[in-house]
């Protein structure tokens, strides 16, 4: 399936009016994973490319890294791919950049957001905002560089930084300027999310992070008040780098990785995943066919 399908079909899921959940992954295995367990999309996290860099989630990885990335994870599997933007790599001019870049690498959607470089995780304090025009010029720059092949999606930080009523007032601007999607970021209960669907007509998007501003809500809370897209974007992140530190502090404290091997995806479960033998079969195809050549020669 090639990216332009990936992205109807993202198009066609949001058209069904219900909550597609998109887990984030952090790299074309993890990609691998999700689409294993049957999710129907998935998300590429800013915050978690960057700490799976060991680098803080300020905006100090650049566009062309985040588009290398995209590409290495869409080529891999068939699921549409949401990728986080940051804040578009520079002013308008660098979004549009980012937008075609993003879009070759395989994105069916991506957000850019209003937060003021150096951004921060949305759910911590110190965030500031750009003006809403500037915002606007983007969003702007944004659409004419996706035409109708990538969804853009607009979100705004202005909830912890003016309120709520600036949040919705900015997101109907948003709208206004043509973005597919808007993204409210740290809301801070079922209460607000609602408000948000009742006073925004467009397509809403939910952030299911951890240890942040926002309560723990189902999906399926967020479908009954008609969100169109959920992620969680650093779970399967923070999950990992959980299991490695348990993992080597056992196998430094035992020597062996003998009693780790229940909870180890074994070299079998992997080599599936991946579909390691349809390459030694293309191998062995290809190594016959020379034979043969060889043979009339």
């Amino acid at each position: 399936m090639g990216a332009p399908s990936r992205r109807l079909d993202l198009r066609a899921m949001m058209a069904e009016r219900r909550a597609v959940v998109a887990p984030g992954v952090f790299s074309p295995s993890a990609a691998k994973v999700a689409e294993k367990v049957g999710f129907e999309a998935i998300y590429f996290s800013g915050a978690g490319f960057s700490n799976l860099l060991a680098l803080p989630d300020l905006g100090v990885t650049t566009m062309t890294e985040v588009a290398r990335a995209t590409h290495e994870i869409t080529s891999r599997v068939r699921l549409p791919l949401i990728a986080d933007a940051d804040t578009g790599f520079g002013e308008a001019v660098n979004v549009a950049r980012t937008v075609v870049e993003l879009k070759a690498a395989g994105a069916a959607a991506l957000h850019i957001e209003d937060q003021v470089l150096p951004k921060r995780c949305g759910h911590l304090e110190g965030k500031e905002i750009v003006e809403a025009d500037e915002m606007v010029k983007k969003i702007i720059a944004a659409k004419e560089a996706a035409g109708n092949e990538v969804m853009i999606i607009a979100r705004t930080d202005s909830r912890s930084v003016e309120g709520m009523d600036s949040a919705i007032e900015r997101a109907r601007l948003y709208a206004r300027a043509g973005a597919d999607m808007i993204f409210p970021e740290a809301l801070e209960s079922g209460e607000e999310f609602e408000e948000f669907r009742r006073k925004l007509k467009l397509p809403l998007m939910a952030n299911m992070t951890e240890f942040g501003k926002t309560p723990y809500m189902k999906a399926g809370e967020f479908e009954r008040l008609g969100y169109s897209l959920v992620i969680f974007p650093v779970t399967a992140f923070r999950a990992a780098m959980k299991a490695v530190e348990a993992t080597f502090l056992r196998l430094k404290s035992e020597g062996t990785q003998k009693g780790l091997l229940p909870s180890l995806m074994s070299r079998e479960e992997f080599y599936r995943l991946i579909d390691y033998y349809a390459y030694e079969e293309a191998d062995e195809k290809a190594l016959k066919a020379a034979k043969r050549l060889g043979r009339r020669a």
